[in-house]
């Protein structure tokens, strides 16, 4: 009797301190994330509109600078090929950090990047800014893109006068009054 007791007892100590963890395949995943980056990276180089945007999901949001929130892949995709349309478009971009989250469902990654573009005047532009990405893992296992910002390093140029360039501003002496007797 006692030796079932000490069995049972030592049976079921040891199930309790099992904990059924998934594996850990963060580094797995990055790689994956990396080698999506680089196929999207590829092709926007290449101004392959449909590749640039094959790793965003359907319900994605683009965020891109001086504009409004571009919502769904069909309305990135056109805002990748009016960007890619511009004459003298080059882009590259780094990732220069990369974390996935220990439940392996979300990722982030952390960009900067460099463009040229003609501008209106034809001049070439080159701009340099940075880029954040949020990353998931979809259901066959691939990981897309549900959100993507960027932003230029460069200054703005702000055409907008301020009250106090618009308009002079002179100083009024108080007159004082004088009485009348």
């Amino acid at each position: 009797m006692l030796r079932r007791t000490v069995l049972m007892l030592t049976i079921a100590s040891f199930s309790c301190g099992c904990k059924n963890e998934p594996p850990d395949t963060r580094a797995l995943d990055e790689r994956a994330i990396r080698e999506a980056d680089g196929a999207t990276l590829k092709a926007a180089q290449a101004n392959d509109v449909n590749g640039a945007v094959a790793n965003y999901t359907d319900d994605a949001d683009w965020l891109p600078p001086n504009a409004p929130m571009v919502h769904g892949k069909t309305a990135i995709r056109a805002g990748w090929a009016k960007l890619m349309g511009n004459p003298g478009f080059t882009i590259d971009w780094q990732i220069n950090k990369l974390e996935v989250a220990r439940s392996s469902d979300l990722a982030y990654t952390i960009y900067t990047y460099q463009m040229s573009l003609n501008g209106a005047n034809g001049k070439p532009i080159t701009d340099q800014g940075k880029d954040m990405a949020v990353w998931k893992k979809q259901s066959d296992g691939s990981w897309k893109m549900v959100a993507d910002t960027f932003n230029s390093d460069l200054t703005v140029k702000s055409e907008a006068k301020t009250p106090e360039t618009k308009h002079k501003t002179s100083k009024h002496r108080s007159r004082k009054r004088q009485r009348t007797a």
